[in-house]
């Protein structure tokens, strides 16, 4: 019998807890890279499309994934998580509510993308705005627009949105940018609609690929995938599935990016090595070695760091969730470096922790009428970083000034560690076993 209760905690948020960093120690040896968490989090969404059981393997054991499995839970499905085995298996056969409760609906950005199942099979969702990370403008708009086009009533309120229809039909959808989320919420929506959709300007983001397959075993019919034109012709029904979940390249690239900051030596098993191209060029740039064999990666760092310039793109873009990871590298590289931020504009607001350890890091906002719409970073090195008292602003964030206490002279401590209970599994314990010198004042989500 599947549970119908939650299985973990959510990450403590208790005041006093801290994580604390000694840094100078290199890293070296070997560290597994974890499913996931932009693809699992979208596959669990995807559950709800079909009464049949849905199995997820390799799932990361995160408090965005287990907020993800109280929300199905909430709307009627049944969820069991194994964590030990790192396994998801959700039975959505009966659905008993369209209302998605608040505070579950906030927990993470990614809940969104429920609206697009909840739409493809039982016509009707209302939810809050949903929360996250604060990093910038994500509006929901271009999901809306792509109900609307398919024939959905949508009301907007200071409450959140009601959107409901008596069943979707195929369209032209065209969007205005090639959002991560959007992509995802719009091509659920579209495997049960009738006839055919066409999402231009789509995302080829790797997670996507990743669950347009996914949803093609379950019986949809998409193509395109990996390219900004997606056909989805709509199917009655969709069947279950026992699935994988993709190695999670943003953390592969945190740990290759500490190995090399900190002048160490890492091996990185559970790799895509087509997936992190972008970052691991830029490694290259700065002086790094990287091999890949199989699905294993050797990184290591060899000689001073050089200074180099990146911008933050859509995929095969240099990704904006990689970005607030690598500038820390960047202040211990001899030079000028620049870094464009073109994806979320608020982004580099984590700057600021980092000149609290000392960083040369100067931010520039560009826009019009008052309003931001991107910042860049010049960011001067090397530098000596020294411990400071510093604070997780977001998931992203929060490893950025972790990295940063790795090198830095005494002792860093982070707060608001709960952001990294967000979106990374086992990092702390993850880091020690590499010889890092931290210590977890608190208890981790899930433990």
């Amino acid at each position: 019998m599947l549970g119908t209760q939650p299985d973990h905690p959510y990450p403590a948020a208790a005041p006093g807890r801290l994580l604390k960093i000694r840094g100078g120690a290199a890293l070296h040896g070997s560290v597994r890279i974890s499913g996931a968490k932009n693809a699992a989090l979208k596959a669990l969404a995807a559950s709800i499309l079909t009464p049949e059981e849905v199995v997820l393997n390799n799932v990361p054991m995160i408090a965005d994934v287990l907020s993800m499995a109280d929300l199905l839970r909430a709307l009627g499905a049944q969820v069991e998580v194994d964590a030990e085995h790192e396994r998801v298996t959700v039975r959505a056969e009966q659905i008993s509510r369209t209302d998605a409760p608040p505070d579950l609906f906030k927990a993470t950005r990614a809940s969104v993308v429920v609206a697009g199942p909840m739409l493809a099979r039982h016509g009707e969702i209302s939810f809050a705005l949903p929360g996250g990370d604060q990093i910038g403008r994500r509006p929901i708009d271009m999901h809306l627009r792509g109900f609307e086009r398919m024939g959905t009533q949508v009301h907007r309120d200071e409450h959140g949105v009601h959107a409901k229809v008596l069943a979707l039909q195929g369209a032209r959808i065209y969007m205005d940018y090639p959002s991560h989320t959007g992509t995802e919420t719009l091509m659920m929506a579209a495997t049960r609609a009738t006839g055919r959709t066409l999402i231009m300007n789509a995302s080829a983001e790797p997670e996507i690929v990743w669950l347009g397959n996914l949803l093609n075993r379950m019986g949809a019919r998409i193509s395109g995938l990996g390219t900004p034109f997606l056909t989805i012709w709509g199917v009655e029904r969709l069947r279950g599935v026992s699935e994988i979940v993709i190695p999670d390249r943003l953390e592969a690239a945190t740990f290759a990016i500490a190995a090399v900051m900190t002048g160490g030596e890492v091996t990185i098993d559970s790799v895509i090595e087509e997936h992190l191209v972008p970052v691991t060029e830029k490694l290259g740039e700065v002086g790094a070695e990287v091999w890949f064999q199989d699905r294993r990666m050797l990184v290591r760092a060899r000689g001073p760091l050089r200074p180099t310039d990146l911008q933050t793109l859509p995929y095969p873009g240099f990704p904006t969730d990689s970005q607030s990871a690598f500038v820390p590298l960047l202040t211990q590289a001899g030079g000028l470096s620049t870094v464009h931020e073109r994806v979320y504009e608020d982004r580099l607001r984590y700057t600021k922790e980092l000149v609290k350890m000392g960083a040369d890091i100067r931010v520039q906002a560009f826009g019009d009428h008052d309003e931001i719409l991107a910042t860049a970073a010049e960011v001067h090195g090397p530098t000596r970083l020294h411990g400071a008292r510093v604070k997780s602003l977001d998931i992203r964030s929060a490893v950025s000034v972790v990295l940063a206490g790795l090198v830095a002279e005494g002792e860093t401590e982070v707060t608001d560690v709960f952001h990294i209970d967000r979106g990374y599994a086992e990092l702390v314990p993850k880091l020690a076993a590499l010889g890092a010198d931290l210590e977890d004042t608190g208890q981790p989500a899930g433990s």
